[in-house]
């Protein structure tokens, strides 16, 4: 009986709890569970006492604080001890619930969504049959077009460089990261045969490049691939001669998307590149680049503001245009 003396429990609030038939039968008078956890408490206490009940009218007449309190103070126990997480966590999410009926709101970081793309008409066609008319491009900086003044001058150089100043020499072009497609365009409309555009976005292809090469009425000899460039050159590496060569290539990407030594090498190797290709490089200052691209030389290398045309050739198309300078 020392641990019943121990517990010296008040009998006015506590009128069965030592009764015999406490033991086997709880009292349903009494309410809510207490784990004894205080370091004033016996290890007995620890162990053995619970207060359990689960009838509404235990409830109603233990459930309130100040009974929890004067139950444990009786014990000589800190009632702070006793207060689990759980009716910590209970509490919290009763304010939240009081304070959202108040109106309060929680603050959340605004969406930002991307502001819908848009198109202009401030390129066009320089020269050939499709000369002064206009082309679609996108606002923004989604995709750079090659400058009016290089694409003029790369046109030059090559007509005089293949021989034939008025116009291209017949072939077949490439246009790697066509964007705009204005750099294809411009070739059929000089004297290309047929034009193959290679262009990632969707987008661009379906509401700037495509539109472009309908209005320009080069659609017959014209083809869309809507690829990225990097696996373009891959398919034609493993395609065991499926693809044919091209007599023209022009590599004009989004200067900080691409390597340009691990591109040109790529290149270089490609079977898409023909015996007596031109491939046409646009590329920003301070960027190193080698004097030759496979079985081709450097024939022009030229800057226009912060950007550089270089156009690789066959040797005797340096040789030509070295003659024609000095003519």
């Amino acid at each position: 009986m020392a641990a019943s003396s121990a517990l010296s429990p008040s009998p006015s609030l506590l009128p069965s709890l030592f009764s015999p038939r406490s033991h086997s039968h709880p009292d349903p008078c009494l309410s809510s569970l207490f784990r004894l956890s205080s370091p004033n408490a016996s290890p007995w206490h620890r162990r053995h006492l619970a207060i359990v009940s689960s009838t509404t009218n235990a409830r109603e007449a233990y459930g309130s604080n100040d009974t929890k309190q004067k139950i444990l103070e009786s014990y000589g126990l800190d009632p702070s001890d006793f207060i689990s997480e759980r009716s910590r966590r209970s509490r919290r999410k009763r304010r939240g619930a009081d304070n959202a009926g108040k109106g309060e709101q929680v603050h959340q970081p605004p969406e930002t969504s991307k502001p819908p793309r848009a198109t202009h008409k401030l390129l066009q066609v320089l020269g050939g049959k499709a000369r002064r008319k206009k082309l679609l491009s996108p606002k923004g900086m989604d995709v750079r077009p090659m400058m009016e003044v290089v694409r003029g001058a790369a046109f030059d150089i090559l007509q005089v460089a293949g021989g034939c100043p008025a116009s291209l020499r017949p072939g077949r072009w490439l246009d790697l990261y066509s964007g705009t497609g204005s750099v294809g365009i411009e070739a059929i409309s000089r004297g290309c045969s047929e034009v193959h555009f290679v262009e990632m976005d969707p987008w661009v292809v379906s509401e700037v490049l495509q539109p472009n090469i309908e209005w320009t009425g080069f659609l017959d000899v014209s083809v869309i691939h809507t690829i990225r460039v990097e696996s373009f050159l891959e398919q034609a590496e493993h395609s065991l001669g499926k693809y044919r060569s091209f007599d023209y290539i022009s590599v004009t990407p989004p200067y900080t998307s691409v390597n340009y030594g691990t591109l040109m090498e790529q290149l270089g190797k490609s079977p898409l590149v023909g015996e007596d290709c031109f491939i046409l490089v646009e590329y920003p200052l301070k960027t190193s680049m080698a004097d030759s691209c496979g079985h081709l030389v450097k024939i022009a290398d030229r800057r226009f503001g912060r950007t550089n045309l270089l156009i690789y050739g066959p040797a005797w198309a340096q040789k030509k245009r070295t003659k024609k300078a000095f003519a």
